[in-house]
Order: C-alpha cells, then structure tokens, then sequence
C-alpha cells in the first residue's frame, strides 16, 4: 500500500468521523424516533445501521457513476446538493407531520379527573388519562412506516465529503484504493452513526422524564423538524 493510499484511509476516515458528529441529522431522528417509539436497543442498532448503508452507499454508487461517465468533481458536487436540499426538506416534512401527530396524541391523552362517590358516601377523586381502546394495536400498524421513511431519507441524504477523496484513487485509476476509500469512510460514518444514538439513548433513559412521556412524540417531531431546518437553513 502506498504512502498517498494511506494517508487517504487515514483523511477518509477523519472526515467520515467529523461529518457524522458535526451532522445533527445523522443521528437525532434515531434518537428521537427510538424514544419515541420505544424501540429495544438492537431495534435502533439495526435502523441506524441500514439508513447508514442507504446514506453512504448512495453517495459512492453515484460516484463510480462519476468516474466511469467522466464528470468532473464539481458536477459531482452539485448534484449531492441539491440531494442534501431534497433530504433537508424531507427533514423538516417529516419533523412537522409527527409534530402534529405529537400533539393530537398529547391532547387525547390529557390527564383529567372523574369523581367516584362510594356506598357510604365518601367522594374520591380519581386523576387518570384515557387512551384510545386496543391503542397498541392502531399504533403497531402505524409505526411500521417510520423505518422507511427515514430509510428514504437517508438515501436522498449526500456525503459530499466522499466524492472528492473518493476521485482521487480514480483519478490514479487505482480501483484498490477506490474501494479501500468507500470501505474506511463508510464503516466510520456508520459506527459513528450508531455510537452517537447509543449514548444518547442510553443517556436519556436514564433522565427522570416520566411527566414529559405524554409529549414524547410531539418532542421527537419538533426535534426532527429543528435538525431539518438547521441543515437547510444553517448549513449543518
């Protein structure tokens, strides 16, 4: 392996690492959607890992596209714009739907109270929030679209740091290095991916937020909506 190969693995892997933990979106909306949702630890595992494969892998069949039409790096590079703008609007679109969704269940859910007066008279106060009857079942049927749609997400979603250091062992028509490229950047985008959720999951489980559980949804919304406003508006 040559010095350059190496010293690309090693720029690969650095940018992968960076552009996830500096990306909000790479890792808020598995945060929010596993709390949310209440999915198990390998559940989120298994999401963010199959989003990340959709995320990177869209990004290098479009640039072995590049390479093997001729375009240059600066079409490459407009065109996983205009793709980060696709994904930024499907952010906000998605953030905003389950925001509103948050809050129709928040309503329903509202505690309120009922008084019971008992044989001998005696008054009790019962505070209590009704649920829709057979709920579990409505929301089972429900959630299964959830995955996809982040999964579509992510594959709208560019890594434009990749294509520039991905053309570069083209360019020296080393294939080798092309893949040794794709494979770094994208196994240290993923397990950066995964880790970040993790911790925070794991994180925010921890935290007392049993009064909060009745705004969880319309919380992981907002929060979906504020990641795709940040990376449209802010340029995260």
């Amino acid at each position: 392996m040559s010095n350059e190969i190496r010293l690309l693995l090693i720029a690969a892997a650095s940018i992968g690492f960076f552009h996830t933990i500096l990306g909000p979106d790479h890792y808020v909306p598995f945060i929010a959607m596993a709390k949310a949702k209440k999915w198990s630890y390998l559940k989120t595992v298994l999401i963010t890992f199959l989003c990340g494969i959709g995320h990177v892998g869209s990004s290098i069949v479009i640039g072995l596209i590049g390479v093997w039409l001729g375009i240059t790096v600066g079409k490459l590079e407009m065109f996983e714009s205009i793709r980060g703008n696709w994904a930024a609007w499907a952010l906000i679109v998605f953030g905003f739907v389950y925001f509103i969704y948050g809050l129709k269940q928040a309503i329903k859910n509202k505690p309120h109270t009922h008084p019971h007066i008992h044989s001998d008279g005696e008054i009790h106060i019962h505070k209590h929030a009704h649920k829709l009857e057979h709920s579990h079942v409505h929301q089972s049927n429900g959630a299964s679209y959830v995955p996809w749609a982040l999964f579509v997400v992510f594959v709208l979603g560019p890594c434009e740091p990749l294509i520039p250091i991905l053309m570069y062992p083209a360019a020296k028509q080393s294939m080798v290095g092309m893949v040794l490229v794709a494979s770094v950047f994208s196994a240290v985008t993923i397990i950066t991916m995964i880790a970040s959720v993790l911790i925070t999951t794991f994180g925010m489980n921890l935290l007392p937020l049993k009064n909060f559980e009745r705004y969880v949804h319309a919380i992981s919304g907002f929060a979906i909506l504020l990641c795709g406003c940040a990376i449209q508006f802010l340029g995260l």
